[in-house]
């Protein structure tokens, strides 16, 4: 099985390097591994983590863009794998993690999209915010479509989706700021549903003040409810149980704000 993972770059040296190495080290076996990496012409050093590791990837671009979403679009265009996926610059994946997916997948034939456990991380590697992943692996047992419209417990560096689901999908939206990844996976999932991976986590989500999801959480979660509704229709349960969920989640983030805070006043 062929996989393409797209890496969309900009001014992410500081945890480059480990992405990166992270991917490439899933080569072996019967596993095919076309890696591509989109950079936003960096000015931070990355251009000379990328250059360090030219000769390992499939594609290299190095021009301006309108952000990750067109960066990863860019890399998905270029794919060529069964299996396509993106990792983000500041997170990485666990060793073996492409093989599990490839098994999963080969034994559901049918499913459009593997996903799987996901660590959040801090800075440092360090877990953190356990509650919060134990809070999504509670819906694995019976995760169905209706699930996923209800709440997100899919964490996009444990997501893989087989690049036929993605050509009669589409591509992801740029008009979203923080939920293209959920409003992407709600698409796909008409594609032929989801297969879980078992076992230890396939990959950590490094959660940091200048990460996407740590800079606009409300607007995050206020986009992914509207996912759900656009998907599931205004007045379906599932939208109803979302908007619950949303304004509980938002709540607890804000909590934390204001604990981080205190903290460093």
């Amino acid at each position: 099985m062929k996989f393409s993972i797209v890496t969309p770059n900009f001014n992410g040296a500081r945890f480059l390097e480990k992405a990166m190495q992270s991917v490439l080290a899933q080569r072996g076996g019967d596993l095919e591994l076309e890696y591509i990496v989109v950079d936003g012409e960096s000015s931070d050093g990355s251009l000379a983590i990328l250059e360090r590791h030219r000769a390992a990837l499939a594609h290299l671009i190095v021009e301006r863009d309108h952000g990750p979403v067109d960066a990863i679009n860019k890399g998905l265009r270029l794919a060529t794998g069964d299996v396509l996926g993106w990792l983000n610059a500041d997170d990485r994946y666990h060793p073996g993690a492409l093989a599990r997916v490839a098994a999963a997948l080969s034994a559901e034939p049918r499913r459009a999209l593997a996903f799987g456990r996901c660590r959040i991380v801090d800075e440092q590697d360090a877990e953190i915010r356990a509650g919060i992943t134990r809070f999504k692996e509670a819906f694995f047992s019976v995760s169905c479509r209706p699930a996923i419209q209800c709440v997100n417990y899919v964490s996009q560096p444990a997501m893989w989706f087989r690049r036929a689901a993605w050509q009669r999908a589409g591509g992801l939206r740029a008009d979203l700021h923080a939920a293209w990844d959920y409003e992407f996976l709600l698409r796909l999932w008409r594609q032929g549903g989801a297969v879980r991976v078992p076992g230890p986590p396939l990959s950590d989500f490094r959660w940091h003040p200048g990460s996407i999801s740590g800079r606009g959480f409300e607007r995050q979660f206020r986009e992914e409810w509207e996912a759900a509704r656009n998907d599931a229709g205004r007045f379906a349960p599932q939208t109803l149980l979302h908007a619950g969920v949303r304004w509980g989640i938002v709540r607890a983030y804000r909590a934390m704000a204001r604990r981080r805070t205190a903290a460093q006043g």
